[in-house]
């Protein structure tokens, strides 16, 4: 099974919207058997809460339902047991590197290089603006989410 790891900061707002998008779109591949899917946070902040009721309200509007992911922080194993690891910003790109044995530092990327137009670029962190910050952020995630899948359809031959 292919390990996919979504990381921001307290896994209330980029990572799990990653992690539910990406979780139906790879559902939808009928690909759930294959690849396997999880977030957390960088900090313990928001440890066993859901997400932020903003980005579960934009998830609703658009067909995704968060309302089964809880937050987590990073673990030491992660960086064993997945196979892409993926940074929200450069901030999180940067500790994760700092915290990952040297083996392992090649599974640690930017989630954003898997955009076609958004490589080296980080996923703005909504928490503190308005919705229309949590807007953006979907149309992001949507995009590389399925960016993502084609990339790793084609390197495993899935």
């Amino acid at each position: 099974m292919i390990k996919v790891l979504f990381v921001c900061t307290g896994n209330i707002c980029r990572s799990p919207t990653a992690d539910g998008v990406f979780r139906k779109i790879v559902d939808q591949a009928g690909l759930s058997n294959e690849i396997g899917i999880d977030s957390c946070g960088l900090s313990a902040y928001h440890v066993g809460e859901l997400p932020d009721p903003r980005s579960r309200e934009m998830a609703e509007s658009r067909g995704y339902d968060l309302n089964d992911i809880r937050s987590r922080k990073i673990k030491p194993s992660d960086y064993i047991q997945f196979d892409y690891i993926l940074a929200m910003d450069d901030g999180h790109l940067r500790d994760m590197r700092r915290q990952a044995p040297s083996e392992h530092q090649h599974r640690i990327e930017l989630f954003l290089d898997y955009h076609p137009e958004m490589a080296g670029q980080s996923v703005p962190d909504p928490y503190y603006g308005g919705s229309n910050g949590f807007v953006r952020v979907f149309d992001m995630i949507e995009e590389t989410s399925n960016n993502l899948l084609s990339h790793i359809r084609k390197q495993h031959g899935l």
